[in-house]
């Protein structure tokens, strides 16, 4: 095993750390749409309200459309750390600035207005 973490870039391990950041912002995302399913009372396992299940529906949507971040987490993870064995540090900058636009476009998202993804959560489209 020693083998394995010789060959590794000394840089390598921002990489990594950065995979953790993007968990935490994940866990963060899930926590709030858990918020909101107790507070627009939209129980398991109803995953978009209707009219019928609350009268802000089109919010607790728009928040629980944020979890469309999970779909792309394996390939992101995949990608960023198979190419950070070559570019740590670029894998690594380019990964926050996917994270903090992933953090614009949730805010932007859950804000109720779909439209409100997009200013600064445009850039994370250019990841996807």
């Amino acid at each position: 095993m020693a083998g394995i973490v010789e060959l590794l870039p000394k840089e390598f391990g921002y990489v990594v750390l950065h995979c953790h950041r993007l968990c935490f912002l994940n866990i963060f995302m899930q926590l709030q749409v858990g918020r909101a399913r107790l507070k627009y009372n939209v129980p398991y396992p109803i995953l978009y309200a209707t009219e019928a299940d609350s009268k802000d529906y089109k919010l607790f949507n728009c928040i629980q459309r944020t979890s469309n971040s999970l779909e792309a987490l394996p390939v992101f993870f995949t990608l960023l750390l198979l190419g950070g064995i070559r570019h740590p540090i670029t894998c690594t900058v380019l990964g926050m600035v996917y994270t903090v636009s992933r953090f614009f476009y949730f805010t932007g998202y859950s804000s109720g207005d779909p439209k409100g993804r997009l200013p600064l959560g445009y850039v994370n489209f250019l990841f996807d």
